[in-house]
């Protein structure tokens, strides 16, 4: 669609994305969302069926793809005025709400199974849960969730009502039925503690106090559990590596909820705590590309390793972006800070679209920095949350702040339009080839000339970058990792133009182990540190990668030029068939290596090779 035709969205009050990022929530509306489930004899609602739930006796999380779908759909409806998608979503929750039962239970396990039933001891796993599927309360939390955006699109008594009625059944599980449900989920409790996310949207939606009382109820659970221990791990400032199993989707999801435990309260040691749990994700379990990543070596793959772990090959779960990208969305609404809008930026340009395939139908269930592109199957769960995560950018985009100024958070082309006091209704238009380019440009359109201010972000990247309004420079200077105000008298027609410094940028980074040689009686004889250096290429917002070297080699061991490293790396034009400009890298031994945005890297089918980090010669030994 283009900027032109896109309707006003000021009754949306949110933007509306062109360019790389509104391609792909196109794709995602025609595909995932289109097809995968269009009526409630699609198989993701199939299984809530009573004739499918009665026989249903290990259950699993493929339950959880009809609260998802509901929740992403909702708002692909919304946004674009879908008139055939928004009336499946309302007959696909229409059909939820008429099966669920007079207990409120809506979900796909048999009833002896159900999570409101004390289940006879069985052999545990390596992540402390039953080797049975315990995954009720997650579907549940997810289906919650999707049930009230459906309400708050279309509001509907029935709606709410399901909704609250599975958050009653949780409370009276949990008070008169005596069930703890931390001892029930997987990873110590983290796979059911999630619910304390749809609590609060439960009180939110609801204003009743009572989902205060069971999200308030879920935490003292999860907090309780010793293996656990969510709220005071945080707060002692334990890394996320080390909290429960350190699931990486789990304990973002958990953080989620915590942050709006928060904004229910006003306790400040829960924002603490969310704050403390981001700060170590953020520092040391992030990927170039801006997802949560992990699985190295003994590490399972949607686990955080250690924080002094770095490796190429770690795994990127797509779910865990999801996860990613809603912490910093509630972080965002609480502080209206920048790192956290730039975070998201990151990691949607990145490895969210690093993980999506452009037919909108396929995506990758883990992406890795260094690795081999892999589309996963019909019922995984990472098709679902790619959906998700993608229909939470139109939101970001543009909102007003908490002192009710106009703030522009991802840059790309789109539009907005917000009802602004005294000014009327205020568009914005951004036209920009950004993230590809940093040469940006807003046209301000209020209803009627106005003094108001405008918040645009400055990418912590964007060392140098100037901003002039009607051709003239902006006299505040642009502090990268913050938001420029601009506050003025605003007419129509207003040009703001943006200028974002986007050179070439090389990263360093090491991978270190230590190899012990010990004598019979286990004294230590000898004791090296074994180190591998590698670098990467970025460009603004954006990371690059290479396909297969020589169209054949999975890596190769480079020796880059001894001095003026940068200036061996060459910005070139966009080649036929990608969407950016690649960069080539000139070495002095052999032909030059070209490298293109991470999410387009070698092409974007399955099985195509991408190559972010490359390791580096080590360096020649001193003569003696």
């Amino acid at each position: 669609m283009s900027l032109a035709a896109m309707p006003c969205a000021c009754e949306r009050q949110q933007g509306w994305l062109g360019g790389l990022l509104g391609r792909a929530l196109d794709a995602n509306q025609k595909g995932r969302l289109s097809n995968f489930i269009t009526d409630e004899t699609s198989p993701a609602i199939a299984l809530y069926s009573p004739e499918q739930v009665c026989n249903s006796h290990e259950g699993d999380w493929y339950g959880e793809h009809a609260g998802k779908w509901l929740y992403a759909a909702s708002k692909a409806a919304h946004r674009s005025g879908d008139e055939v998608m928004a009336k499946r979503v309302r007959r696909v929750a229409d059909y939820l709400v008429g099966i669920q039962d007079s207990e409120g239970y809506l979900g796909t396990y048999a009833p002896e199974r159900r999570f409101m039933h004390k289940q006879a001891p069985a052999p545990r796993s390596w992540n402390g849960a039953p080797l049975h599927r315990t995954w009720d309360i997650w579907n549940h939390a997810c289906l919650t969730l999707g049930l009230l955006e459906v309400h708050k699109h279309w509001p509907d008594p029935k709606v709410l009502a399901a909704a609250c009625g599975i958050g009653d059944l949780f409370l009276r599980t949990m008070t008169e039925g005596g069930i703890n449900i931390a001892e029930i989920g997987l990873h110590h409790g983290m796979s059911a503690t999630v619910l304390m996310d749809a609590a609060v949207d439960l009180h939110l939606a609801s204003k009743d106090p009572k989902y205060l009382q069971l999200a308030q109820l879920i935490l003292q659970q999860a907090d309780q559990r010793p293996e656990l221990a969510l709220l005071q791990q945080l707060l002692a400032g334990t890394d996320a590596a080390e909290i429960s199993t350190g699931k990486a989707y789990q304990l973002c999801w958990n953080l989620v909820g915590l942050a709006k435990l928060y904004k229910a309260t006003g306790d400040q040691q829960y924002l603490q705590a969310v704050k403390n749990g981001w700060s170590s994700v953020k520092q040391y379990h992030l990927s170039l590309g801006g997802g949560p990543w992990g699985g190295v070596g003994l590490r399972s793959r949607e686990i955080f390793n250690h924080n002094s772990v770095f490796s190429p090959h770690g795994y990127v779960e797509t779910c865990s972006i999801l996860s990613w990208i809603q912490l910093n969305r509630e972080l965002l609404l609480i502080t209206d800070e920048a790192q956290y809008a730039e975070e998201i930026e990151r990691s949607a340009y990145n490895d969210l679209l690093g993980a999506m395939a452009p037919n909108g139908e396929d995506w990758c269930y883990y992406s890795h920095p260094n690795g081999k592109r892999v589309h996963t199957t019909y019922w995984r769960c990472c098709k679902s949350s790619g959906a998700m995560a993608l229909e939470e950018l139109p939101a970001i985009a543009y909102r007003l702040n908490a002192a009710q100024e106009l703030t522009v958070n991802l840059y790309g082309p789109g539009k907005a339009c917000f009802a602004m006091p005294g000014a009327g209704s205020v568009d914005l238009e951004q036209s920009t080839d950004y993230p590809f380019n940093g040469q940006i440009s807003i046209v301000v359109r209020p209803g009627k000339t106005a003094r108001f201010a405008i918040q645009l972000r400055i990418p912590s990247w964007a060392q140098g970058a100037q901003i002039s309004v009607n051709g003239r420079i902006w006299a505040e200077p642009a502090r990268p990792g913050s938001y420029a105000r601009l506050e003025r008298e605003w007419v129509a027609g207003d040009l703001i133009e943006l200028n974002f410094p986007m050179p070439v940028v090389l990263h360093n980074k090491a991978s270190c182990s230590v190899q012990e040689s010990k004598d019979p009686a286990g004294a230590t004889i000898r004791s090296e540190v074994m180190r591998y250096d590698y670098a990467a290429i970025s460009r603004g917002p954006l990371v690059y990668a290479t396909s297969l070297i020589d169209g054949f080699k999975i890596e190769e061991t480079l020796r880059l030029p001894a001095a003026d490293q940068e200036q061996a790396l060459e910005l070139l034009t966009t080649p036929p068939g990608f969407e950016g400009p690649a960069i080539r890298l000139h070495l002095d031994y052999r032909e030059a290596l070209t490298f293109q945005p991470y999410f387009e890297a070698g092409g974007r089918a399955d099985g195509d090779w991408r190559l972010t980090w490359m390791q580096l010669a080590p360096a020649p030994k001193s003569a003696p």
